[in-house]
């Protein structure tokens, strides 16, 4: 019986652990939270598989748990210089990431589901909606899984016929087999430097999406992207381009156009801000190619779709100012692709820093009319936007939406995209976003009674 150490027990890793038992597999659990509450959840948990909890292990306990399992299933949370991969690497011990145990165990069936996979920096999550939107069209039970709400594991046992997997760096760095018919990665910036030791390693991660794919499987590529490319024709596989104006898949003249033909306007899409037409763009070029949808089908979905919260989502408009929630953007590069999307902004931006250049938010500067600077990295973005704009700072989200709306007139969008992680006033991006809304509605609900701005 194979025995697995499943080390972070989140959403993923109890789905690893509930499907490994489910299987006839022994597994022990641990994880690195300290928090009463947490550990007695997860003393609960461990009960209910009939399995062993060991909370927050020291180097001498986690060396001893190591040579008593075959091999780690790591959360997405542990980081690659975690001392459970250490000596999990010391020690020879297979490393497998959920997806990478969801497709092994897939590919157990006599007739394995297609699956489709998207990984990228930043619109990963969009276009794997899109992708299952496209495929539901075309009459296919379609499940967006992987870096979602869903994990690929958690969905193995649903009547699903088709999964769109977001793949972030995260699970792809311990997959040893895993691939999909049709694959994209759909641009690659620096980001999550405080999970992976260095870019070099966060490159090789998202690589992996590549790494075991058959002659006749697909790798859609970016045409802009030389690096990318070049990973892709070291695979093997047939290489599909997408683009604004370049690649197989483009968008010249105001249409998505496949090799195929013409798929759709682009004022025809519910949403077509740029970035929406690339991800659309990149969803269409994997699900036609793979043979999951046609372009009536792309149509279809995309007249219809919906993006994810918090990922340039509109809260409100209110006396010619429009204001925008993009608490998803955690990196300068997120960020930067909500900033090409509008004329003139007042940028709420700041956070904790994941170890990246904020500067690199200053590169359009022709759009924005002010900045308001929030959270732990508030300094980085002072100087970064330096004698561009004018610069304020602000104690809570409160005050940042108030601040927003004194610098903000008729035109402008108050745009929150903080290019920072919320981890240090909020759990969560979501709940960061969520707060910014409230904040907003509440300003606007104000405003509106006194009836002045």
């Amino acid at each position: 019986m194979t025995t697995t150490l499943v080390y972070g027990l989140a959403i993923a890793g109890k789905s690893v652990a509930r499907e490994l038992v489910a299987r006839g597999q022994s597994v022990l659990l641990a994880d690195d939270s300290t928090d009463q509450l947490d550990i007695e959840t997860h003393e609960v948990f461990a009960a209910e598989l009939g399995s062993r909890y060991i909370s927050a292990p020291n180097s001498e306990q986690l060396q001893k748990i190591i040579k008593e399992v075959d091999q780690i299933s790591p959360a997405p949370g542990v980081a690659e210089d975690h001392q459970v991969i250490k000596m999990s690497k010391q020690q020879n011990k297979k490393i497998a990431s959920e997806i990478e145990l969801a497709y092994q165990f897939e590919a157990l069936n006599s007739e394995p589901r297609k699956m489709v996979a998207i990984t990228g920096t930043d619109g990963k999550t969009t276009t794997t909606l899109m992708a299952a939107a496209m495929s539901t069209a075309a009459g296919f039970r379609s499940m967006a899984v992987g870096n979602t709400e869903t994990p690929l594991i958690a969905a193995l046992r649903s009547d699903s016929q088709v999964f769109a997997v977001e793949c972030s760096s995260f699970r792809l760095a311990y997959t040893q087999s895993f691939r999909a018919k049709a694959s994209v990665w759909l641009n690659l910036a620096p980001d999550h430097l405080d999970w992976h030791s260095s870019m070099d390693s966060y490159r090789s991660a998202k690589a992996q999406i590549w790494a075991h794919l058959l002659s006749d499987d697909i790798a859609v590529v970016p045409q802009a992207d030389e690096t990318i490319g070049e990973i892709a024709r070291l695979s093997g596989a047939r290489i599909i381009s997408f683009g604004d104006q370049e690649g197989d898949y483009h968008a010249r003249g105001g249409v998505l156009t496949s090799p195929q033909g013409p798929i759709m306007r682009i004022e025809e899409m519910r949403r077509c801000l740029p970035h929406d037409v690339t991800n659309a763009l990149a969803a269409a070029a994997i699900t036609i190619e793979s043979g999951l949808a046609t372009r009536q089908d792309v149509a279809t979905a995309l007249v219809d779709f919906t993006n994810a919260p918090h990922r340039i989502e509109l809260v409100a408009s209110a006396h010619g100012v429009s204001w925008y929630n993009d608490s998803k953007a955690t990196s300068p590069h997120a960020a930067n692709v909500a900033l090409r999307s509008f004329d003139s902004i007042v940028l709420i931006a700041g956070g904790k820093n994941k170890g990246l250049d904020l500067g690199e938010m200053a590169s359009q500067p022709n759009r924005m009319r002010a900045v308001v600077a929030i959270g732990n990295a508030a300094g980085e973005i002072e100087n970064a936007f330096s004698g561009v704009c004018e610069v304020r700072r602000a104690d809570s989200m409160h005050n940042a939406v108030k601040v927003a709306n004194e610098l903000a007139v008729t035109g402008d969008v108050v745009l929150l995209s903080p290019g920072c992680t919320s981890y240090d006033w909020y759990s969560n991006y979501g709940q960061r976003g969520d707060d910014f809304a409230q904040e907003v509605r509440a300003l606007i609900s104000k405003n509106k009674n006194k009836g002045d701005k």
